[in-house]
């Protein structure tokens, strides 16, 4: 997972996300980590258009968003 995260970072790569919260809701997260420590990450996240943070421990899948013409700025 790790070489994933600084993939997004350095690349500005989106990654997609399914993320148990604390209140154990799931949610499907669209993002682009901007910082990893080795218990949280720092996100932009694109569903709620602000930077979030996320407990790594309750991260349950990450993978690359499928591919698409739009390059992010954020």
């Amino acid at each position: 997972m790790d070489g994933l995260l600084m993939r997004s970072i350095e690349e500005n790569v989106p990654l997609e996300m399914i993320y148990l919260a604390d209140n154990q809701e799931v949610s499907q997260r669209n993002l682009l980590v901007k910082e990893v420590n080795n218990e949280y990450i720092r996100a932009y996240c694109l569903l709620r258009k602000q930077i979030r943070t996320f407990k790594r421990e309750n991260i349950l899948s990450i993978m690359p968003k499928p591919r698409s013409n739009n390059r992010y700025l954020h």
